[in-house]
């Protein structure tokens, strides 16, 4: 019925990270008039949302994630005027733009937080998290906890002219609001959200949807890693006792009178129960949320960045559980593998290798494009972008969360050369500066994203001349001719691709990954390869399967010369996708 598929659920979601999408002004750093000159080829693509990382002002400690005002646009990235353009030119297109809300927190030069700040009696202290000290036996002060930051270190700031600390979950220049005021909320709702709202956006991401809400006794977490004072806390501050509260609130009051979408950033919560708790339509908090379990593999509980080994199995798992969650309620989910927090997926679940690079990438395009939920694609993926060379050093990164960890890692073990080299390497794999290398547009210099002679704000990938737009729109059998080509099968089979039923087989098999989807009588049937290797795998056992796309281009010819029966040789990374 029409009341269940409202208008994000088939769309397919472009996210753009605004300093490294394209350059218009030749400044080194993208911008908003930059997105604007690529509206044709994202329309192209196939794309229905585009998503818009933080644009607002900021001091930029956290790449726009400390806001400074909610209402004004970080100038180097354009004006509010701009912002009122970009909407127009999405909407012109048919398509729709979506804002990030990041309302945990705000940047401490928000006029909001100098008010704060500046007395103990002023009528906005109650509008942050003030405590406190307290102090040892022998009198040495301490923080209210021993809780860790996300970005290393502790989560409490002192603040010598007030004599208290403030709560920071991430940098210190990033202290949290405090929802439990309810004149903070009302504020937020403004500033935020209606400003945005009446100028015609069409929605939210919604930035750590999840830890609005803290356990207000403020109680020290437990010692799982004894290297450091500070430990990991999300017990305390996420999926608190008020969050669904002030989500049904936010509905309330401001997003169903716009007909807006949420998508939820919810980590720390791996329960589907609690997670259909966010997203039942009937229930009206958020659209949708981001399980991070996809994201997440290979990173170690205690310290993120300590890189773990993982198998086929694990990811399966993981796909299946975010598939069938769904399914009998009136919940809903999203695909993702790649943004702007995590390393490029071609290079974490597949292969980077130059002889394998294109395939890989052409096997995660099917496989994504094939799974149930509203399809979020990270700029760049669409042309394989791969993870930063191994050769560059830690001078190349720009991320305050990998340079905080190499930081503290380096004080931890007294620069122990090992450990150092070992972190660079996961850093590498996992760092979030993976993803946000400039988009490579073409083969001149800088890749086409910047004319600035200084070159962009941060370094290009070494392989863009091999690894661009403007290559691969002119090549058939190139990963952004596949994905492209892949988005509008999607479309065309929504019944089955976005809202069909998933069906894993054989989940502990660690070389190859196949799925079916379902919808009525009609099936899809998605054999992918997960090794370097040629492997033989089983398709199921449904009549008149045949085969619809390859990742190889001669997938057809050697689907015809295969001998009868449901036996099939994938070859390294291939993808194969049968209809019946």
């Amino acid at each position: 019925m029409a009341s269940a598929r409202p208008w994000w659920k088939d769309a397919v979601v472009y996210q753009i990270y605004p300093a490294s999408f394209k350059d218009s002004n030749g400044d080194g750093l993208g911008d908003i008039p930059g997105v604007l000159s690529k509206m044709d080829y994202l329309k192209g693509l196939g794309i229905d949302i585009i998503w818009i990382s933080p644009m607002f002002e900021s001091p930029q400690v956290d790449m726009g994630y400390d806001i400074s005002n909610y209402e004004e646009v970080h100038a180097p990235y354009g004006t509010v005027k701009d912002m009122e353009d970009l909407i127009a030119a999405c909407h012109s297109r048919g398509m729709r733009l979506i804002l990030d809300l990041v309302i945990n927190h705000t940047s401490d030069q928000h006029a909001w937080f100098q008010e704060s700040k500046s007395s103990r009696d002023n009528p906005k202290r109650d509008w942050y998290i003030w405590k406190p000290p307290r102090y040892a036996e022998d009198g040495a002060r301490l923080p209210p906890t021993n809780w860790r930051s996300y970005f290393s270190g502790g989560t409490w700031e002192y603040d010598e002219h007030t004599q208290e600390y403030y709560l920071h979950l991430f940098a210190k220049e990033q202290p949290d609001l405090n929802w439990e005021n309810e004149e903070t909320r009302k504020a937020i709702y403004d500033s935020a959200m209606r400003f945005w709202l009446d100028k015609g956006v069409d929605g939210f991401r919604v930035d750590c949807v999840n830890m609005y809400s803290k356990v207000v006794d403020f109680q020290d977490a437990p010692v799982v890693d004894k290297t450091f004072y500070e430990q990991p806390a999300s017990e305390f501050y996420a999926n608190g006792p008020r969050m669904h509260e002030f989500l049904r609130e936010m509905n309330e009051q401001v997003l169903s009178r716009y007909d807006a979408v949420t998508v939820g950033e919810l980590p720390h919560t791996p329960d589907p129960r609690k997670v259909l708790q966010y997203v039942g339509l009937g229930d009206r908090q958020l659209s949708m949320v981001f399980q991070f379990d996809i994201v997440a593999i290979g990173q170690n509980v205690a310290q993120k960045y300590n890189f773990e080994p993982w198998t086929l199995p694990v990811l399966k798992e993981i796909v299946a559980k975010w598939q069938q969650f769904i399914e009998g309620t009136d919940g809903w989910t999203t695909a993702f593998c790649e943004n702007h927090d995590q390393g490029r997926s071609v290079s974490r679940y597949a292969s980077d290798a130059p002889e394998h690079r294109v395939a890989s990438a052409k096997m995660l395009a099917m496989m994504m494009c094939a799974l149930t939920g509203t399809l979020f694609v990270f700029q760049g993926q669409e042309i394989g972008m791969i993870n930063l060379p191994k050769s560059w050093p830690i001078d190349e990164l720009k991320d305050i969360e990998a340079l905080g960890y190499y930081k503290s890692m380096a004080a931890a073990t007294n620069n122990d050369k090992e450990t150092m080299a070992t972190v660079m390497r996961n850093l590498q794999i996992l760092g979030r500066d993976n993803a946000r290398l400039p988009m490579q547009w073409d083969s001149t210099a800088h890749a086409g994203f910047t004319d600035s002679k200084d070159g962009p704000w941060m370094r290009v990938h070494d392989l863009y001349p091999d690894i661009n737009v403007t290559k691969q729109l002119q090549d058939p059998g190139s990963t952004y001719s596949f994905w492209k080509a892949m988005i509008q099968l999607r479309k065309e089979h929504k019944d089955m691709l976005v809202f069909g039923a998933f069906e894993i087989f054989e989940p502990d098999g660690e070389k190859t990954f196949v799925f079916a989807k379902t919808h009525r009588n009609n099936k899809a049937v998605v054999a992918l390869n997960f090794t370097s290797d040629d492997q033989r795998v089983t398709l199921p056992p449904f009549d008149g399967l045949a085969l619809r796309v390859g990742t190889y281009p001669d997938a057809a010819d050697v689907e015809k010369a295969a001998a009868p029966g449901n036996m099939r040789t994938l070859r390294p990374w291939e993808g194969r996708l049968y209809m019946a």
